[in-house]
């Protein structure tokens, strides 16, 4: 088992707010990266190396998964780094699977690495962040493309490969990360050729390709979302060090810009982050960018309202928009957020304005990109008026996303804050308590 206890974590915080946070953090390895790693180690018949990891509960729980299907996982001694071997993969008990799953939607990629290892799979009810739907369609349409056959079943779905997994072609209505992830770990190994149009191309996307290339994939990107795999009997092992987390570096960058403070993030990198840099720098945000990382730092004086737009890479991520929407309730004027990647995610500005941010939602599109949700009834856009004067207040963690911006919004507010539900930002925040009095917040876990 790996070498941090979860369980151990506290689930409440009380915050006070009000003072710029100054100081010097690090992040490693990102969560939407390493927690893939560790799944494609199920398709090697030799032991991997996995170096960055971040010590999160989402690594708990895979690596959790992971060792009931057979695979050791050594971390004893090593700072960020898993040796796992999948030398003896085997099948889990569905009962112990659906005990992790509950936490995790990891198992459902799971699915294509097993049934290449094992010939079978299973798929119990799936948890995760609620800010969409994130229906898993998608990847047993895809899973059934290359020959899966899904057996619905009262615990969940189980999953066989009667004639093998071949190669398929395969269009997506969507760049979905998650399906995206789903067909590269089992076109690698399945007979044939698969051609993925509409991919997903997410830094952390061309990681996992960069890794399953290490293990003895053949995987072509072009340069219009299309992805050609020429699958292949066997891989071995890799060693590889994952990308750095660019979700928590722009969460640290929000927290300095909303708090008026100055925080050095170190394992930071420019290329990941342009989209991001860009609106920081908009908004009046200063940054300086290091061979280490990245400091970032109000500059004094009014910040600047603005409108984004979330999109898929290359565009502003989606996980950038929380933190940065409390970022902008410091602004002077109206800012405009359109979010078209997850229908519900801006359901943790209620909060916000219980705090006394000014922050109205609506149903529209406002932004020229085309959005999936222009004909739907979701609120998906939101207009933004400040600068708002925050005051602490009593609130309960959403998701993750929204969870570390709650966080941002107290160390932002005057007077106290008390925060419930801070274990969902273990999941992908390492050590945040830590780096909290790294940059000089004041709180106390209770």
């Amino acid at each position: 088992m790996l070498f941090w206890n979860t369980a151990r974590m506290s689930r409440s915080l009380v915050l006070n707010g009000g003072r710029p946070l100054i100081g010097d953090i690090e992040v490693r390895g990102a969560k939407n990266l390493v927690s893939k790693a560790m799944v494609a180690v199920v398709l090697a018949e030799e032991p991997c190396r996995l170096r960055g990891v971040p010590e999160i509960s989402d690594v708990q729980i895979v690596a959790g998964l992971l060792e009931l299907h057979g695979v050791k996982i050594d971390s004893s001694d090593r700072d960020g780094e898993l040796l796992l071997d999948p030398t003896n993969v085997e099948q889990a008990h569905v009962a112990d699977i659906d005990a992790h799953a509950g936490s995790s939607r990891v198992p459902v990629l799971l699915c294509g690495p097993l049934l290449h290892r094992l010939g079978e799979a299973f798929i119990p009810d799936l948890g995760g962040c609620r800010i969409g739907e994130r229906p898993i369609n998608f990847h047993l349409d895809v899973l059934r493309t290359f020959g899966a056959v899904v057996d619905k079943r009262p615990e969940g779905l189980r999953l066989t490969a009667p004639h093998g997994l071949k190669g398929a072609d395969i269009q997506l209505p969507y760049p979905s990360v998650g399906t995206t992830e789903q067909v590269l770990l089992t076109a690698v190994r399945a007979e044939g050729t698969t051609v993925l149009r509409n991919a997903a191309i997410e830094p952390e996307i061309m990681d996992l390709v960069a890794i399953l290339q290490k293990m003895g994939a053949i995987i072509s990107v072009q340069t219009d979302r299309r992805i050609e795999i020429e699958g292949v009997p066997r891989l071995g092992g890799f060693d590889h060090l994952a990308i750095p987390d660019r979700i928590e570096a722009g969460s640290w960058a929000c927290a300095a810009l909303a708090t008026a403070g100055d925080i050095y993030v170190r394992g930071a990198q420019q290329q990941p982050m342009m989209a991001f840099l860009n609106v920081f720098r908009r908004v009046g945000g200063s940054f300086d960018i290091d061979d280490e990382g990245i400091r970032f730092w109000h500059s004094g004086g009014d910040i600047n309202s603005l409108a984004i737009e979330t999109d898929v890479h290359p565009g502003l991520m989606t996980d950038w928009q929380q933190p940065l929407v409390v970022a902008l309730t410091q602004t002077r004027g109206l800012s405009i957020i359109h979010e078209t990647v997850y229908e519900n995610r801006l359901g943790f500005t209620s909060a916000l304005g219980e705090m006394g941010a000014q922050i109205q939602t609506y149903r529209n599109c406002l932004g020229s990109s085309p959005c999936r949700f222009s004909r739907a009834n979701f609120q998906h856009s939101a207009v933004v008026s400040g600068p708002a004067r925050l005051r602490g207040a009593e609130i309960t963690v959403p998701d993750l996303r929204g969870g570390f911006s709650y966080l941002i919004a107290a160390l932002a507010a005057e007077g106290t804050s008390k925060v419930h539900g801070i274990d969902l930002i273990y999941r992908g925040y390492e050590n945040f308590s830590t780096k909290l009095d790294a940059v000089g917040a004041d709180y106390d876990l209770i």
